[in-house]
């Protein structure tokens, strides 16, 4: 007699166990209310980029300051790109006979930079060409915003 009530009660238990389980899943509902997240504070952050005017390639003094002056445009915004997004540094060293054989060292900057403005840009003596940016974060947020909707949970009803 003490094998089948031992056995009833766990099977008893188990279907308890697993009708209980069915319900809790169908019954409890939520609904979660989200809001964006905005930074408390928002940098401004400036790039000056620099190009030599007579090392540019052009026919007369006209064109090569002109490529100087996008040279020394990409260059500021190379810098803003660093700052955001940082420097990926890459490098590598050989040893022959446990001295020394090479060594490289390689840098790139990749990222997208919207909302940059040109402060100003100007010639430095003959032969330099500079341009100054500037890249106000809470722009940047504004123009992220648009595309993609940054949510942080608000509040959770729970029914």
């Amino acid at each position: 007699m003490g094998i089948p009530t031992s056995v009833f009660s766990v099977k008893t238990a188990l279907v308890m166990c697993s009708l209980m389980t069915l319900f809790s899943c169908g019954v409890i509902d939520k609904h979660v209310e989200w809001e964006t997240v905005e930074p408390d504070s928002y940098p401004v952050l400036t790039a000056i980029g620099y190009a030599p005017i007579e090392s540019q390639q052009g026919s007369n003094a006209n064109v090569k300051r002109l490529m100087a002056m996008k040279a020394s445009k990409l260059e500021a915004y190379r810098e803003l790109a660093e700052q955001v997004y940082g420097q990926r540094i890459e490098g590598s060293q050989s040893l022959s006979s446990l001295v020394v054989d090479s060594e490289s060292l390689r840098a790139s900057v990749d990222g997208v930079i919207r909302g940059a403005k040109i402060v100003k840009t100007y010639p430095v003596g003959e032969d330099t060409y500079v341009t100054e940016l500037s890249l106000d974060m809470k722009r940047v947020y504004d123009i992220y915003l648009t595309t993609a909707k940054p949510r942080r949970v608000k509040d959770v009803k729970y029914y």
